[in-house]
């Protein structure tokens, strides 16, 4: 069977391997030159399976009021005549309960741990390399009031079976070294042994390196302009891409486009509910080892994590939303520049980093999108938010699992748009 995937980031690459790895024969279309040079090229790093958790949820709203007043803010928004974004805002909010928010975690736990695990699987068959490290997460609270807080967090960690461990400073530093020089910053901290870092750039391109030796066939520098369709609602089917290539056809398409996905959906009647949210980050070189970290750290009060990725660091985060806007604005990268230097002064040489920003694909729910469309042989996998690296060697197999007729290793039932309605 023939299959499009179009789109060529970490999730586009990850489903042609694993529908190669099954015998189709897959062509991967996008515009940009290679693979991962957009929301893929330069994130924070992490693989972190124990915070799949929805960005709505109780006592968020006050929370987005109170961060949009400090300094160094991890939520900025800059308001659109744009109907999209207030309607995706409308149902954010919507999901800002707590049983919305436990409906939501549950959909995400599951395809984030298979993710971690296939992850995990892949490296151990292919010998797969991208400055990967399996340390952990350790999540620096300033506050006694956050760390008080975390009580709500170790119950969903319980719930779904995730290792953690709540530290003081003695035990932090044991983890992380470094973080002797600047403990009297913090009261404590979270760690989640099981998460793990590396560079989804890297990876990415690594395998698309090995989906190629499988026949994939890689068609860059292409832009998509429209899908075919023949009939309308479910009698609708699939026939074809316009492309500046021209029509492109296969048995199957898969739209992995992030945070682009709804603009080509649209004219096609399909219309689903991710906008992107725009994040920042800044990678630097390492001065002295002994004072970087050794995997992620993540500062609750600003929302940024920090991540050594090789000799390198990266310090990713701030949540824009600005439509499609990929302006780099010199405030976030002062924010970005604050937290790695007040926590790792020594680690790092911040007048040497590269600046840059991506549209992480966001639904209100926080799940993504994985699954059919009222479109015949139309397959989604978009919507992953912050967590696109994270799940995406899960969403690669379990997009493959359904091409073949396959039943999913995990539960997919709550992934699919239809979770949002006709």
């Amino acid at each position: 069977m023939k299959v499009l995937v179009l789109g060529g980031g970490v999730i586009g690459v990850a489903t042609a391997y694993y529908l190669a790895r099954a015998g189709h024969e897959v062509e991967v279309v996008d515009r940009q030159v290679g693979p991962a040079l957009e929301t893929s090229f330069a994130n924070a790093g992490e693989v972190s399976p124990g915070y799949s958790t929805p960005w709505a949820g109780p006592g968020v709203p006050v929370k987005a009021m109170r961060w949009m007043l400090m300094q160094h803010s991890p939520l900025v928004i800059w308001p659109l005549l744009d109907p999209a974004m207030w309607r995706w805002g409308a149902m954010m909010l919507a999901n800002c309960t707590a049983k919305a928010y436990a409906l939501n975690k549950s959909r995400m736990v599951p395809l984030a741990e298979y993710s971690r695990d296939c992850l995990k699987l892949l490296r151990a068959e292919t010998g797969i390399a991208y400055d990967e490290r399996a340390l952990g997460t350790l999540q620096l609270f300033r506050t006694h009031k956050q760390l008080d807080g975390v009580a709500d967090d170790v119950a969903v960690l319980r719930q779904y079976g995730v290792p953690f461990e709540v530290l003081d400073r003695a035990g932090f530093c044991a983890v992380e070294p470094a973080l002797k020089l600047t403990q009297h910053k913090f009261v404590g901290a979270l760690r989640l042994p099981g998460d793990e870092t590396g560079d989804c750039f890297k990876f990415t391109n690594r395998l698309a390196e090995m989906a190629a030796a499988l026949g994939v066939q890689f068609r860059w520098d292409t832009r998509i302009q429209g899908l075919q369709v023949e009939g309308t609602g479910k009698g609708g089917a699939i026939t074809g891409v316009h492309t500046d290539a021209g029509v492109l056809r296969a048995h199957k398409v898969v739209l992995a486009l992030g945070s682009h996905s709804p603009l080509l959906l649209a004219p096609v009647g399909i219309r689903i509910p991710v906008y992107p949210v725009k994040g920042y980050s800044i990678t630097l070189p390492i001065t002295d080892a002994q004072y970087a970290p050794e995997s992620t750290i993540m500062d609750e009060t600003h929302k940024v994590a920090v991540t050594r990725l090789g000799d390198r660091i990266r310090v990713g985060g701030t949540a824009e939303i600005a439509g499609y806007n990929l302006n780099l604005r010199e405030a976030r990268r002062a924010t970005l520049n604050h937290v790695v230097t007040d926590l790792f002064p020594k680690g790092g040489d911040v007048s040497q980093a590269s600046f840059w920003c991506g549209l992480r694909p966001m639904t209100p729910d926080g799940t993504p999108i994985v699954g059919p469309t009222p479109v015949k042989d139309l397959l989604l996998a978009t919507g992953h938010g912050t967590l696109g690296w994270t799940m995406a060697a899960g969403t690669g197999r379990v997009i493959a699992d359904m091409v073949l007729g396959k039943v999913p290793e995990i539960d997919v039932g709550g992934l699919s748009m239809a979770r949002y309605g006709p």
